[in-house]
């Protein structure tokens, strides 16, 4: 369906959705820490926009630590996780409709419970939360992560093969007909597949948005390596070749904006996936993760030449990698016309 157009994240936007981190998911043994940092990363995002955040029934909130409480709205759903950029709606528009696409989310091909999760588009429009105007649509059949696509907004999908291709997603599907899944559901002309690249102690298989993203249509920011000695280096050095062979839609070479990698961070003996890939656009801002590392200002400065007119705000998330996740794998965007008029 060429006529549809998946909106670029930095297309305007109505709110943003998040899972609050409660006693009944993975954030259980570092509960205050991490409910912490999601009232960071709310009120940083409540100050430019809505944000939608789902909660357990009853649960106690610490409503005095959030700011502008009029741009916060709490609905009520118990979930698996928190992981809100791989379970969330995606939308597309459609002749100046707005259809929410509904994929299936089985915790990262069967790495984790799912069954709540998975069903969370479907309670949010029986709920209200979206525009009455705004359909759903019934993807269930597929499996698709929002982390694990990137949209220019003109018909360019960028993406990973070892996570669209891993066998516990959708078997043996071949790449041709999963891309030709993805140019009918999103109106995408073509698909840009990324073949290498991973951080350590990701569970996503290298979801796109840990590695890779659009600024714009012509430009992609992306993780450097310049450690030789660094596990990543080979992965990372293939990534970047491959970046440099892509074309834009208009035969260009992509203007490549290359993001530090993170000073290492480990769990024990385990490396953390500390990325600044995993930003997250706003209407008027761009939150940048923070890991308390000598490149956290490098990172910054580097986003706020890629983004110009929007405020650069960086947010500490050490709680998030604690889980394998970063600032843009806990939201993810409403597009402007999904939310409905009365929230």
């Amino acid at each position: 369906m060429t006529n549809r157009q998946f909106p670029a994240e930095w297309a305007n936007q109505d709110g943003v959705l998040l899972a609050w981190p409660h006693i009944n998911t993975d954030w259980a043994d570092m509960l205050d820490e991490a409910q912490s940092c999601f009232i960071q990363i709310i009120n940083a995002i409540a100050a430019f926009e809505k944000v939608i955040v789902l909660i357990p029934e009853n649960e106690t909130l610490p409503q005095e630590q959030f700011g502008n409480k009029k741009q916060i709205h709490f609905v009520e759903y118990l979930t698996n996780d928190t992981w809100a950029r791989d379970f969330g709606p995606l939308f597309v528009k459609q002749n100046n409709a707005l259809i929410g696409l509904d994929y299936k989310f089985n915790g990262w091909g069967l790495k984790f419970s799912a069954d709540r999760d998975n069903l969370i588009t479907t309670r949010l429009f029986e709920k209200g939360i979206f525009n009455s105007e705004v359909a759903r649509e019934n993807h269930l059949s597929f499996v698709l992560e929002g982390g694990s696509i990137e949209s220019d907004g003109e018909g360019t999908l960028l993406t990973t093969t070892e996570c669209l291709m891993s066998p516990n997603r959708n078997g043996s599907m071949s790449k041709e007909n999963i891309e030709t899944e993805l140019k009918r559901s999103f109106g995408a002309k073509r698909v840009l597949w990324l073949d290498y690249g991973y951080l350590s102690g990701d569970d996503t298989d290298s979801h796109v948005d840990t590695l890779a993203r659009f600024c714009n249509a012509d430009t992609i920011a992306y993780v450097k390596c310049a450690n030789a000695k660094d596990e990543h280096f080979p992965a990372l050095k293939k990534m970047e070749e491959q970046l440099r062979s892509f074309k834009t839609s208009e035969k260009n070479r992509y203007n490549l904006v290359p993001l530090p990698m993170a000073d290492a961070i480990y769990d024990g003996e385990h490396r953390l996936p500390a990325t600044y890939a995993n930003f997250l656009i706003l209407n008027k801002a761009v939150l940048v993760p923070f890991y308390n590392s000598s490149k956290d200002e490098e990172a910054i400065n580097i986003l706020a030449k890629a983004f110009p007119e929007r405020q650069i705000i960086g947010i500490d998330c050490r709680p998030l990698i604690k889980q394998n996740g970063s600032l843009h794998c806990v939201t993810m965007q409403l597009p402007e016309g999904t939310l409905s008029l009365g929230l």
